[in-house]
């Protein structure tokens, strides 16, 4: 099993709605208002948001791992459905499918935690430095975002005339969610001590 986050989306390329591709982003928006309350920071500054980030326990697994090498089973639940709810809002948004992003679990977007084994796997200082190792991320996952915002202009103009969905841009997309999902599991969920690769896939 994989020491790093790992993100599993169907994809749909064939027999797509081209009606909802056309209003995604408007059609969305009352999902993306249920996760930014999760988060005040994100209803304070839209800004800086990222929606597979929104509203996810930090501080208090930092001091739980730094003073007793734990990591609170239910934060660990709460997180890895905060993710997984972010992942399904981005799927929908960036055309992956067309499956209107649901509350609840979906078995066709799953985010993966390695087993941590309640925090006895991961070191207790490393969450303290683990945002300044992830720097060089920070810029290379910003250039892939901006790759996978053209890409799926590209993508939606062609899914809305054809009712097909394009592999190659979902390989793009789909790559682009995985890789902010492993570093996000590092710097910031903290369910792993592997530093993150910097591959799409």
């Amino acid at each position: 099993m994989s020491n790093q986050v790992t993100t599993t989306i169907k994809v749909t390329h064939t027999d797509r709605d081209r009606k909802t591709v056309f209003w995604r982003g408007i059609l969305v928006f009352p999902v993306f208002i249920f996760v930014a309350t999760f988060s005040q920071a994100a209803l304070q500054d839209g800004s800086n948001w990222d929606v597979t980030a929104a509203g996810v326990v930090f501080i208090p697994t930092v001091l739980a791992l730094l003073f007793r090498q734990v990591y609170p089973s239910y934060v660990l639940t709460f997180n890895h459905a905060v993710t997984e709810l972010g992942t399904r809002l981005s799927a929908y948004l960036f055309l992956l499918n067309d499956e209107y992003p649901s509350i609840e679990r979906n078995p066709n977007v799953a985010v993966i935690f390695p087993d941590i084994e309640g925090g006895a796997k991961l070191n207790r200082g490393l969450p303290l430095v683990k945002w300044l190792l992830a720097i060089p991320h920070y810029v290379v996952g910003a250039i892939y975002v901006a790759l996978s915002f053209i890409v799926t202009v590209i993508a939606w103009v062609q899914t809305s005339a054809t009712g097909k969905y394009p592999a190659w841009a979902g390989e793009i997309v789909l790559g682009t969610i995985a890789y902010i999902n492993r570093v996000e599991g590092y710097m910031l969920l903290l369910v792993t001590d592997e530093y993150p690769t910097f591959r799409l896939k």
